[in-house]
């Protein structure tokens, strides 16, 4: 079985990664220029919701933020790496595939925006705070929205049963 010409690959949806990559960079600069850092400068949206300024120097929900600083370069490399397979994924699928497609699009738009804050800044912008009562999630960005929506849409992909009559199967 050959692989699909570039125009009809999953390559065609790069263009959500590269929107992803944007929204996310312009709404983490539009952050940083109008929000000062710290939880004592939330802006009060929704009853359960803030926007913020805090700094991710981990992971998701800061997963090793104390680590030293070893954890920048290999969050670097892990998302380099994932992007890469994804990418190398998108090139094999058909342009058809789109739950795949537009899940690896998302996952790698995410991906590419944290590292582009932990080469560019040294650490995450995170400004998304949701919340009940005193119980607040870990604050998060576009781009972590981006790859765990794109995540799930892998999962939900995994269990579809492919119709042989769909070209999305």
């Amino acid at each position: 079985m050959s692989m699909p010409a570039l125009k009809q690959s999953g390559l065609r949806w790069l263009w959500l990664a590269v929107l992803t990559f944007v929204v996310d960079i312009v709404t983490k600069f539009a952050v940083l220029k109008t929000i000062p850092l710290g939880w004592d400068h939330r802006i009060e949206i929704l009853p359960f919701f803030n926007l913020l300024y805090v700094r991710n120097y981990g992971a998701a929900f800061s997963f090793l933020s104390d680590a030293g600083g070893w954890q920048r370069w290999a969050f670097t490399l892990i998302a380099i790496v994932v992007c890469s397979m994804l990418v190398f994924w998108m090139r094999q699928n058909n342009a058809q595939q789109k739950m795949v497609n537009i899940a690896y699009a998302l996952v790698i738009g995410g991906a590419l925006g944290n590292v582009f804050d932990r080469l560019y800044h040294g650490f995450v912008v995170d400004f998304l705070d949701f919340y009940i009562g005193d119980h607040h999630w870990p604050a998060f960005n576009i781009a972590d929205s981006a790859i765990c929506i794109g995540a799930a849409l892998i999962i939900f992909d995994s269990f579809r049963t492919p119709d042989p009559k769909s070209s999305d199967a």
